[in-house]
Parts: C-alpha cells; sequence; structure tokens
C-alpha cells in the first residue's frame, strides 16, 4: 500500500515537473519574442513580461515537489555528518513534519488566496489585465502535491525497518541491498 502511495505521488510529481519545464521553456520563448517585438520591430509589449513572470513563478512552485521527491533541497548538514545515525533519522523526521506543517499552512494560505481571486474576478492591473486566478491556481496545487510528497517520505522514513541503524543517507527496505545507501526517496521510486 504504501508503495503504491508512494510511486502514485512519485509520478504525480514527475508530472508537474514536466509542466514546470513547459512553463520554463515558453517563458524564454516569449521572451525572445518579446526582445525582437520591441527592439527589431519596435512595436510595444502588452502580454509578455506578465507571461513571463506568472509563468516562471508557477514553474518554481511547480517544480518544488520533484526537488523534495529527488532529495535536491539545499541542505546544511554539518549536524547530520557530526551526529550518529539515530539521531540523524529522528532530525530528518522532524525536518520532515516541520516541512509538511509549513507546506499545509501554505495550502490553506493560497487555496484562500486563489478562492478569492476566483469569486472576485480579480484581473492583474496591467494592460493585458489576465485573470489572476490561473496564476494563483498553481501555488495551492503545488503545496498540495508538497504535502503529499512529505508524506509519503515521513512514511518511507517511519517503516524503513533499518532505518535508525543503516548508514548513509537513509535507510534501505529489508532484503534490498543495493539500494542501502540511497535517500528514502530514492527507495520509493
Amino acid at each position: 500500500m504504501l508503495k503504491a502511495y508512494s510511486q502514485a505521488v512519485g509520478n504525480a510529481s514527475r508530472g508537474l515537473a514536466v509542466v514546470a519545464t513547459a512553463l520554463l521553456i515558453a517563458a524564454m520563448l516569449v521572451v525572445c519574442q518579446m526582445i525582437m517585438q520591441r527592439y527589431i520591430f519596435r512595436q510595444a509589449t502588452i502580454w509578455q513580461t506578465d507571461f513571463v513572470v506568472f509563468s516562471a513563478t508557477a514553474a518554481m512552485f511547480l517544480g518544488a515537489p520533484y526537488v523534495l521527491l529527488k532529495g535536491g533541497h539545499v541542505g546544511i548538514d554539518v549536524v547530520e555528518m557530526v551526529v550518529g545515525d539515530r539521531v540523524r533519522y529522528v532530525l530528518r523526521i522532524i525536518g520532515s513534519l516541520l516541512g509538511l506543517l509549513f507546506c499545509f499552512v501554505m495550502l490553506i494560505a493560497t487555496w484562500i488566496q486563489f478562492h478569492d481571486a476566483w469569486a472576485g474576478n480579480w484581473k492583474h492591473a496591467s494592460v493585458w489585465a489576465p485573470p489572476l486566478w490561473v496564476p494563483l491556481s498553481a501555488l495551492p496545487v503545488s503545496f498540495a502535491m508538497l504535502c503529499l510528497q512529505y508524506v509519503a517520505q515521513i512514511l518511507t522514513l517511519l517503516t524503513a525497518p533499518t532505518a535508525p541503524a543503516a548508514t548513509g543517507y537513509g535507510a534501505a527496505q529489508a532484503g534490498s541491498a543495493p539500494e542501502a545507501g540511497l535517500p528514502p526517496q530514492e527507495i520509493i521510486q
């Protein structure tokens, strides 16, 4: 059951990473188009700046669950290097629980903002004036996926039988010696 949940959440995180990549590529192409339109053709740009800001911001948030899945977040591991395996294990659980709490609070806050923008038909204060619910929709989606990814990470940490005694980055599942030094995120993939 845990493996199926972790696999589903991991696949959803990978899907959002693909969307984030597409948004970044779209933002780059629009920047190139904006430069050509403005400096070569001497025409005004109306929607390009807003699109680039919104799509790059959405890409950053939508890509966050994949970063958590891969363990690519920025961390300071000086403390982890000097403590024992049991303390390292407890620190990972505490850190994951705090991350989950933060993401849950942000999920609630961003959902309220998204709903207000949707219900109030908020528009961006620019000439283009796109509805704000569109760019804001990336926030609750990304924080919801981050919550699900943290739950998968916590469950993996708690159910790995050799977690407190394992060496290296994480614990391996029983009978999976080739995975012994991998972080928990890599085990569930």
